[in-house]
């Protein structure tokens, strides 16, 4: 897919959050029965519980940390919060999922209040098993300064949805 096609490039995610990089294995997030594309909007009723999330490849020895953050809170136009941390698991054998690693911050349902946000998840390869550590805290997480803080590198994968409050209508869709 041409660069300038990218979903995560025309929603801003690579930019606002994550530098550039190229999917290197399947990352599958699934609220109830409905998988998260690029770009697609769910509403907060959507997404109360967690997901499941599913990890390809082929290798149990591969171990993954996927973060889930906020970056236009608490409004996308003074995102002064960006970006939000939603959910951390860490050690997430490859081909497995979520529910095999460690919830080291537990999964916060979006709640947006103003305007539309994207709720990003990005899954990185750990250099091993409880090498990766919980944030002391949610808002003014940095995605890139965690990334560089556990030599996690760029990331592996990524999705995004958009989600508003439950009323709010209009805006992106795809």
């Amino acid at each position: 897919m041409p660069r300038e096609r990218d979903p995560l490039i025309v929603g801003r995610v690579v930019g606002d959050v994550l530098e550039p990089f190229t999917r290197s294995i399947p990352l599958r997030v699934i609220y109830t029965s409905r998988e998260v594309a690029n770009g697609c909007e769910l509403r907060p009723s959507q997404v109360d519980s967690q997901p499941r999330v599913e990890i390809g490849g082929d290798d149990l020895r591969t171990f993954y940390t996927l973060i889930m953050v906020d970056p236009d809170a608490p409004s996308p136009s003074d995102p002064n919060l960006r970006e939000y941390l939603h959910w951390m698991v860490t050690d997430i054998p490859e081909t497995t999922g979520t529910t095999f690693g460690q919830e080291v911050v537990c999964y916060e349902s979006p709640r947006p209040t103003v305007g539309i946000h994207r709720f990003i998840f990005a899954l990185f390869r750990q250099l091993g098993r409880q090498t990766v550590y919980a944030p002391g805290w949610r808002q003014n997480f940095s995605t890139r300064e965690f990334a560089e803080l556990y030599n996690l590198g760029l990331p592996v994968a990524a999705v995004y949805f958009n989600c508003q409050r439950e009323g709010g209508s209009g805006g992106r869709r795809r």
